[in-house]
């Protein structure tokens, strides 16, 4: 028997949009403010920084810029950070390959994916070749 997963509810969001690496400045200490002011640990606000500037940085090498949403949100009654990325990029060929350690299709150690994946609670990709990339991730206060 599969339990239902309790709903996520969100307690507040804001459009932080991504065109040039000063905003990526702005973006990491806005996580920063929202992290701290939940009460997340520190060892989880850095995991979520360090998958969150993975994420940025390529949404603004291989993406051209795009916009972030970052909410604070509630899942039976415990706060998180949800961050999405989304951009109007080539998109991702083949995610399967990219989500693999070691793939790059830049100049990169082609950690950036799976790394970050590896740093939160919760990772969505969904990407359509010449229409964008969209990655949506999360970080419980608790790690769950």
């Amino acid at each position: 028997m599969q339990m239902k997963r309790a709903s996520m509810i969100v307690l507040s969001k804001e459009k932080i949009p991504i065109q040039k690496e000063q905003d990526v400045i702005l973006f990491r200490n806005r996580i920063k403010e929202v992290a701290t002011k939940i009460g997340m640990s520190l060892v989880n606000q850095t995991k979520l920084m360090t998958a969150a500037s993975e994420l940025v940085r390529n949404m603004l090498r291989y993406g051209g810029g795009g916009i972030t949403h970052l909410e604070v949100v509630s899942r039976n009654s415990i706060p998180g950070v949800k961050l999405s990325f989304i951009d109007e990029g080539p998109g991702i060929q083949d995610i399967t390959l990219a989500m693999k350690d070691g793939y790059s299709t830049g100049k990169s150690l082609g950690l950036g994916l799976p790394g970050a994946k590896r740093l939160v609670n919760e990772f969505d990709i969904k990407s359509e070749p010449g229409k964008g990339t969209t990655v949506t991730i999360i970080r419980w206060k608790n790690g769950l």
